[in-house]
């Protein structure tokens, strides 16, 4: 779990400046910030107290996400620019909700042609005044590259293009560039005279452009070259988003502008920084973010100076890994408690049976952890090749001086980096190679001890790579390991977000309820006392953490995995059901179908299922095949075993997007269809009992929940884009201002209103008791009885103020007859949770009214919806 942060001399926060609870909106050109500014009623009413905003600087025309900016200077104009954030900001001041911006400090968008900084640097190379901006490494031992910045954008290998006369040259500018298709790669100005003297046409010639781009201070090559030789750090392996240094005092500058003036005028509350790790230094760039943000305190809008800007980060923590402490930062974006409550839903039991199912039928590895090595060494060598041996010229340089690598091959620490990251489990090392005594973390240590295990282990470069690492040794080359320290962790980051999340979770397939962002995939369930000892630790270390459920990085919505974590439940009748299926799929099955891939394909298909969608209802199940071939696809690309985005295989894709077209017609696949609907039947109603809990966990642990756009319904929704479909707020809208009771929600509550009424009971309970949530203990509470594990609860006490959460979990047993969302009183028996003495009772928040002192039978106090919580009174 996270350390408590330890924050400098700076106005203390109190609790009432903690987000009580925040809503995600992705902002992009057909849901601009006007559309914000028309919900500030609606999410006041359901109890936000925060918009999380996506990021809004320019980005590329037509982005849906925001990530991929190439403007620092202003808000971006198809969002509706200043003016309508401005008023945006002030409808929710209105209703008293305030605004934490993501921003996007690692990268921008280049290629194209809407980049000036990207286009000055490919004009001017060295020279340019952002050349320290971006990372180029122009001293590469590249002969060709040597001084040049590489430009792997074409399409065919530059021969080719060259003679196929698809580079010309044009004005641009004032001056001139060479154009191909959307690039544009400007011509340096010692070259500018000679081409207005010859005239454009002139080099239509391809011998004359071919001298004319030797010139260049870029070199022009084939997109499929990137990872061997771009000398430039990228975003994971993105080529059209570029690393951005914000170690570079200027470059710090230009990208915070527009978020220190919004929160300077009193327009925003914090701030969110996408993808800490992607930094050479994160806790160097919290501190200067942090002084920034506190000395532009005071100078905000009175009645807004004594609240400390909030400040979160994205980072995907290992298991055990705790957030640093002296990032100076008030928790991290919930990742980790999406995969704690989602464990907490899982039968741990049934781990080694499903896992064995996986590996007879897939042919693969029954354990997560091989597949993730197996997908570290090759993505390390397809994608980042180039990074790897940057870093290898680094710990060359480091070990020369004091002959500290005496002995030690090149080929050799080559092997030794690639053993260790292939190992590694964390993100990065915490190392800086400045003497701040922080050093490189477990993470390198366990790694080392793994990799030493290898029946081939190169022992002594092993661990003089992990001795650079962590800062030890000589210290005559401080320089050269401070390099070599940042080019491994700029290497670690993304070779685990591409090999971890973009690939093993694409190729393992035991219960994909288990593979999403930040989550352990390893580790199939966690019993709920050590869910309570992590939730008890949260209290203690970081009870300013966001909890998150939903995200717009997510793979699977919230309830497609609280659905499928029914599955483990079940793993007879699921095991069953698979092979069932695949015998009444034979008819529609192309030859050569991987039974991995299909077996994936029947957890997504029963895991997004619409609630109410027949299995003769052509209409929606085309709409559902639709949505599954588009996750399919990206999932075989992503999974790089049968296609990739580098080579896709559209012979196979095209097979399996037919096979899911013709299983979801029920003219072609009825009884397959039928048999998947029962199926649904079965695990629809405790898929729905795991949704509300979760979403209940999310509201009252430690910490404060984020909704993200929509999911105040049932979210059933896929990977991106499907996660970021348009919402019906009209229809959520209409919901809300119902108020109806939960007696009659929960007979309908296929249509999901039933969540957004208990979740808005939750921010409302949260609204009326601040300090509560925000600086309660956490108190876990011994349930006793038959069924005693499937019932978890504790008491958050603080001061006079005090509640109590009763919840259900792994209930699929007790759900077999009629419609309800909770198991029958009789199925409970004298299951009951034991309170401490003293402990009465008060107004019920969610569940009936109960008289509990000494006991509280389960039952009786969960008979509608899997959740109770009760205000606690002094006995």
């Amino acid at each position: 779990m996270l350390d408590a942060p330890q924050r400098r001399e700076a106005p203390v926060a109190t609790s009432s400046d903690v987000p009580r609870a925040t809503y995600r909106l992705q902002f992009h050109k057909d849901f601009p910030f006007s559309a914000g500014r028309d919900l500030a009623p609606y999410l006041a009413e359901l109890g936000i107290s925060h918009v999380y905003s996506s990021p809004i600087l320019t980005a590329r025309a037509g982005s849906i996400h925001g990530y991929d900016v190439v403007d620092y200077d202003a808000i971006n104009p198809e969002l509706g620019g200043e003016a309508a954030f401005e008023q945006m900001a002030a409808a929710l001041r209105g209703q008293d909700i305030g605004i934490i911006l993501d921003i996007v400090p690692n990268h921008m968008a280049v290629g194209g042609s809407d980049n000036r900084l990207w286009l000055d640097l490919l004009k001017h190379g060295r020279n340019s005044a952002y050349a320290d901006w971006f990372d180029v490494d122009f001293e590469t031992p590249d002969a060709q590259l040597t001084g040049k910045v590489h430009a792997p954008f074409l399409g065919e290998p530059y021969r080719e293009v060259l003679a196929s006369g698809a580079l010309s040259l044009v004005i641009h500018d004032g001056g001139y560039a060479v154009s191909y298709g959307e690039h544009l790669f400007p011509i340096r100005p010692e070259d500018q005279a000679e081409i207005a003297a010859a005239g454009v046409d002139a080099f239509r010639d391809a011998d004359r452009l071919d001298a004319l781009l030797a010139r260049q201070n870029f070199v022009l090559d084939w997109w499929r070259n990137a990872g061997d030789r771009i000398n430039w750090r990228r975003f994971f392996d993105v080529t059209q988003l570029a690393a951005v240094r914000m170690e570079e005092p200027a470059a710090f500058a230009a990208q915070h502008a527009v978020a220190l003036g919004l929160y300077r005028e009193g327009l925003i509350e914090g701030l969110r920084i996408d993808h800490i790790d992607g930094l050479a230094d994160p806790a160097a760039y919290c501190a200067e973010l942090r002084r920034h943000l506190d000395s532009l305190q005071r100078q905000r809008p009175e009645g807004l100076r004594e609240s400390r800007a909030l400040l979160l980060v994205e980072k995907i923590l290992a298991p055990g890994e705790r957030l640093p402490g002296g990032w100076d930062v008030d928790g991290s974006t919930g990742y980790d408690f999406m995969d704690q409550v989602s464990a907490l839903q899982h039968d741990p039991a049934v781990s080694g049976s499903l896992s064995a199912h996986w590996a007879v039928l897939s042919g693969r590895s029954r354990d997560f952890h091989p597949e993730e090595e197996m997908a570290r060494h090759e993505v390390l060598s397809h994608a980042f090749d180039g990074q790897r041996e940057r870093l290898v010229d680094a710990l060359e340089e480091a070990g020369a001086a004091q002959r500290d690598a005496e002995g030690l091959t090149r080929s050799a620490l080559r092997r030794a980096v690639t053993a260790l990251t292939a190992q590694m489990r964390a993100y990065r090392s915490y190392a800086t190679g400045r003497d701040d005594g922080v050093g490189a973390g477990q993470a390198v240590q366990v790694a080392l001890s793994a990799a030493l295990s290898g029946p081939v282990a190169d022992a002594p470069a092993l661990r003089f790579v992990a001795s650079v690492i962590a800062g030890e040794g000589a210290e005559a080359q401080r320089v050269a390991r401070v390099t070599a320290i940042r080019r491994f962790n700029q290497l670690a980051a993304p070779l685990a977000a591409k090999a971890v999340e973009d690939t093993a979770f694409y190729r393992y397939g035991r219960l994909l309820s288990r593979n999403d962002v930040g989550f352990d995939a390893q580790r199939l369930g966690m019993e709920p006392d050590e869910f309570h000892a992590l939730m008890r630790q949260r209290a203690d270390g970081a009870p300013d953490s966001m909890l998150a459920t939903a995200t717009h990085d997510h793979k699977r919505g919230e309830d497609v995995r609280a659905r499928l974590a029914v599955l483990s439940e079940i793993p007879r009748e699921w095991m069953a059901a698979t092979q069932r299926w695949r015998q009444l799929a034979e008819p529609i099955r192309p030859d050569g179908l991987d039974p991995a891939d299909e077996h994936m394909f029947q957890q997504m298909l029963i895991g997004a299922w619409p609630l109410g969608l027949a299995a003769d209802d052509a209409v929606g199940l085309d709409q559902l095949a639709g949505r599954l071939g588009g996750w399919w696809r990206k999932a075989l690309r992503e999974g790089k075993l049968r296609s990739s985005w580098a080579a896709p295989n559209e012979g196979y894709e095209e097979q399996a997007l037919q096979f899911a077209t013709d299983a979801l017609n029920p003219a072609k696949a009825g009884d397959f269809l039928r048999a998947v609907a029962a199926f649904i039947g079965r695990i629809e109603r405790p898929g729905a009992l795991n949704g509300l809990v979760q979403m209940a966990l999310r509201c009252t642990a430690p910490g404060f929940p984020d909704s993200y756009q929509g999911t105040e319904f049932w979210d059933f929704s896929l990977v991106d884009p499907d996660n970021r479909r348009p919402v019906d707020f009209a229809a959520r809208k209409i919901a809300l201002a119902q108020h109806l009771s939960l007696d009659l929600l929960a007979e309908r509550w296929r249509d999901g209103r039933i969540k957004q009424a208990l979740l808005r009971k939750l921010l409302r309970f949260r609204q009326s008791a601040p300090a509560l949530f925000a600086q309660g203990s956490y108190e876990p509470l011994e349930v006793e009885g038959a069924r005693a594990e499937n019932a978890l609860a504790f008491l958050r006490r603080e001061g006079d103020a005090a509640m109590l959460v009763v919840v259900a979990r792994c209930c699929a047993e007790g759900m077999g007859e009629g419609d309800g969302l909770v198991p029958g009183g009789h199925w409970w028996g004298d299951t009951h949770v034991a309170l401490p003495e003293g402990v009465r009772l008060g107004e019920a928040v969610i569940g009936p009214e109960m008289q509990g002192q000494g006991g509280l039978a389960v039952g009786a106090a969960l008979p509608i919806v899997p959740v109770g919580v009760w205000a606690v009174e002094r006995g």
